[in-house]
């Protein structure tokens, strides 16, 4: 793959939309849609596999001079998210065609579609104005998307997310104008290492990650996230987490590694925000009555984990690893469980007592959904885990002491909330006697007070354990195979911590970031 062809990325996706919106047939419209993502993550391997050899490719769109071009960049960090975004899109959308989502309507495979287009170009731009271009256009479809999708709630949380958004963007676009105004320039290789340099360019860049940081749920502007996505569907969840708020933690990486230099003085407001974001986060999971509310509280704590393992290291080797692992298993999790809510019709813990006993197979993928979320072997998360804590302790001094202390006990309280989510949804009775098509809480369908047996609880069909499953697995392999990931989460600290590749391939072009690499090797 070329520099020049990383526009394509962003263009492919909005190209399949407009085809499944037009296209007769519904059968043709789903391979289009999930092409889409496989080949978004087949194209994050191919580019893994070039950035061995060329750091950085960067291309330039509209053929204007550079600096003042719109530029698409990737290094290996762009291409270790564009790889775990395609592949959680991917599971994402095919449990939403098992589910029935793709049927409901024809607009639905569109929307996912641009979703994805937006996803990928705010992974891809080296401005920081088109940044805002691409979330809006992640966040134009998403709306649509709760619109049309999950309970009655999603009038209401729609409207919440509408308005906490459209402000957020406000706020997003005025940073962007600060830079322009402070700086002359938004694009991220001239201001490289700005904020080290010009007050007014921290603080205008500052506001741009305040921005950045609301759209990724962090305290204390974090309440719409887990009150907006329980209220959609099992699978726009899934997918919201893998995109809406993991492109925000990317960007926030890729700005505070360039522009900030990782600059530890600034680094400790951001500390502080982290560690107060993983407590809370990871206390509010303990008392929910909905599963995905509580997995929305851990998704809160996630957020402040990868921002603590930013903020208090020098390398952000870290919050690479542990984002990666997060966007697979609370995925993985919402799927999971989401397979047993669209059978069982609710998602409440006391619905969904006794599948231990009714859902072995389910129940077992949970079981190693949970460990990843945890921290337990054999899975991802005890990576991720054991990366924050060794980046915290790297770091040395009372923060790197008190990160390691917050992450720890975070991580109790999380999995007390686990085992409340485990006791309360596979130990017990079976409380569910009534078909997939009734009200789990009708106590009409239970059986009445003559002794008539409940009927038979239907099942999950192993389909819908397909896609939640694939991903638990994923976890389970990265943690078997971590040795051959390592090495590509090296090079991607490496293009992070050292700008200069970056910048000489923005600015000068692909060719001298070869030259220079190889004639530093030598």
């Amino acid at each position: 793959m070329t520099a020049l062809l990383l526009p394509l990325l962003a263009a492919i996706p909005v190209m399949a939309a407009a085809v499944t919106a037009i296209l007769p047939s519904r059968t043709a419209g789903r391979l289009v849609t999930l092409a889409v993502p496989a080949a978004t993550a087949v194209a994050g391997v191919a580019l893994l596999v070039l950035h061995r050899s060329e750091p950085v490719i960067a291309g330039s769109v509209g053929g204007f001079v550079p600096g003042v071009a719109i530029p698409f960049v990737s290094d290996s960090f762009t291409a270790l998210m564009l790889v775990a975004t395609g592949v959680v899109a991917l599971a994402s959308l095919i449990f939403c065609d098992r589910t029935g989502e793709f049927g409901r309507s024809r607009y639905f495979a569109p929307l996912a579609l641009l979703l994805l287009a937006g996803a990928n170009g705010a992974l891809l731009t080296g401005d920081l104005f088109n940044l805002f271009v691409f979330v809006e256009v992640m966040l134009l479809p998403s709306y649509a998307l709760i619109a049309m999708t999950g309970t009655w709630r999603r009038l209401g949380v729609g409207r919440l997310f509408v308005v906490i958004n459209l402000l957020t963007s406000t706020l997003l676009l005025a940073g962007v104008g600060f830079v322009y105004g402070s700086a002359g320039t938004a694009n991220l290789a001239v201001l490289a290492g700005a904020a080290q340099e010009d007050g007014r360019v921290a603080a205008a860049v500052g506001v741009v990650l305040i921005a950045l940081c609301i759209k990724a749920g962090a305290v204390p502007v974090h309440g719409w996230l887990p009150r907006a996505y329980p209220g959609t569907s099992s699978g726009v969840m899934a997918l919201f987490s893998a995109l809406h708020t993991k492109v925000a933690l990317y960007a926030v990486i890729r700005i505070w590694a360039t522009v900030f230099d990782l600059d530890p003085a600034w680094g400790r407001v951001l500390l502080v925000v982290a560690l107060v974001t993983t407590l809370w986060g990871a206390v509010a999971s303990a008392s929910p009555a909905g599963v995905r509310e509580i997995l929305a509280w851990q998704m809160v704590s996630g957020v402040g984990v990868i921002l603590a393992a930013l903020a208090v290291a020098q390398a952000p080797g870290g919050a690479i690893v542990y984002m990666i692992h997060h966007m697979v298993t609370i995925g993985a999790l919402v799927m999971l469980f989401g397979a047993a809510e669209h059978v069982y019709r609710s998602g409440q813990l006391g619905a969904l007592s006794g599948l231990w006993y009714r859902e072995r197979p389910l129940a077992v993928l949970i079981v190693i959904a949970i460990a990843a979320l945890v921290g337990l072997p054999p899975t991802s998360g005890l990576i991720g885990k054991l990366e924050v804590v060794d980046a915290a302790l790297g770091a040395g001094g009372a923060w790197g002491v008190v990160t390691v202390v917050v992450v720890l006990v975070a991580s109790l309280i999380g999995l007390v909330a686990m085992l409340r989510l485990w006791r309360g949804t596979m130990w017990g009775g079976p409380s569910l006697g009534h078909t997939g098509d009734a009200d789990p809480c009708d106590e009409d369908e239970q059986g009445d007070e003559d002794g008539d047996e409940a009927r038979p609880a239907p099942r999950v069909p192993a389909g819908l354990l397909v896609p939640g499953g694939a991903l638990a697995a994923v976890s389970v392999v990265f943690f078997l195979g971590y040795g051959a990931v390592a090495p590509e989460v090296d090079r991607a600290v490496t293009s992070l911590v050292d700008t200069d590749a970056y910048v000489t391939a923005v600015l000068d072009g692909p060719e001298a970031v070869t030259e220079s690499t190889i004639g530093g090797a030598s």
